[in-house]
């Protein structure tokens, strides 16, 4: 019998971690099961569970290869190098651009599916530790936390900038109001049909620019 090698493996957990992908962006991530994903590949029963024991171990590898492929990370450590040489406000305006064009063009994938991975933690908390938990690293809004948390104490110590809230508390602002924006636009160009008055306004960019304002208020940035 030939050997298998990691190549051979690696491309068919590829195959199997696409069609897990697809299915969520079809369906609601909850109503996704093994055998959707045995349908979508094509593969046997036999030929799913040779490399995976359950349909949770498909989604670790499925957020872990999404947050490789799609990380804000680098372009968030790019605008944070120019931090000392650029007014706050318009280091403030640069990482809500870059978020409004992250979720502009993640909105019916990683922004949809992160969503409803925090519905099912509502009512399966357990579950989604242990989707979570063996993933190496940080996801991108936890580490735009951690850095974002860096820059401003940094600048408020320097006088560079003059905050009307503690860092924390504009940080946990910062991402109860982003969680909202993502949610209200997902709930908005995902799943509705009816037309809304305020469509127009449940845009990524519009609200983040919205709240890049509020930001440079709260830092004491304001034009």
């Amino acid at each position: 019998m030939p050997k298998v090698t990691e190549e051979y493996i690696q491309n068919k957990k590829n195959k199997i971690i696409d069609a897990a992908y697809r299915l969520c962006l079809r369906q609601t991530v909850s109503t996704v099961t093994m055998q959707d994903i045995i349908n979508e590949t094509g593969l046997s029963q036999g030929g799913i569970y040779r490399f995976y024991k359950d349909i949770d171990e498909i989604f670790s590898d499925m957020i872990l290869y999404l947050r490789q492929k799609e990380s804000i990370k680098e372009k968030l450590d790019e605008i944070l190098k120019q931090a000392n040489e650029l007014p706050p406000r318009e280091i403030t305006n640069r990482i809500f651009d870059m978020l409004a064009d992250f979720m502009k063009r993640e909105l019916m994938g990683i922004e949809k599916i992160d969503f409803e991975l925090s519905v099912l933690a509502m009512n399966n908390p357990a579950r989604v530790d242990k989707i979570l938990r063996n993933i190496p690293g940080t996801g991108n809004m936890e580490y735009l936390t951690m850095r974002t948390m860096e820059y401003f104490t940094e600048q408020a110590a320097s006088g560079r900038i003059h905050p009307r809230v503690s860092v924390a508390e504009l940080l946990s602002f910062i991402s109860s109001a982003y969680t909202g924006i993502q949610t209200n636009c997902i709930v908005h160009n995902c799943y509705k049909h009816e037309e809304n008055p305020l469509a127009d306004y449940y845009q990524p960019d519009v609200q983040l620019q919205t709240l890049a304002q509020i930001v440079n208020y709260l830092i004491g940035e304001e034009k």
